[in-house]
């Protein structure tokens, strides 16, 4: 198994770890463990193109067109009129 060093963590960050720890009965390392596979494992839920998500979302409702990806796009500011 892999091992990870992290430095330089805030005393607070770490009290506020060994509280959280403490409240789920886990020690300190057990709980980091916890919560890096649960950062993982949500990354992965959103592995499917925003256009596909949407497309499967509304397709009970008839939606069949295809939902091109704007991924080549840059991203534009919202210009509001007064």
């Amino acid at each position: 198994m892999a091992q990870l060093v992290v430095r330089n963590l805030e005393d607070g960050v770490k009290a506020r770890l060994q509280r959280r720890a403490s409240g789920h009965g886990h020690s300190m390392e057990e709980e980091v463990r916890d919560i890096l596979r649960n950062a993982v494992k949500s990354e992965s839920l959103t592995a499917m193109p925003l256009g596909s998500r949407i497309r499967s979302r509304f397709a009970r409702i008839g939606l069949q067109e295809h939902i091109a990806e704007l991924r080549e796009h840059k991203p534009r500011l919202a210009v509001f009129k007064k």
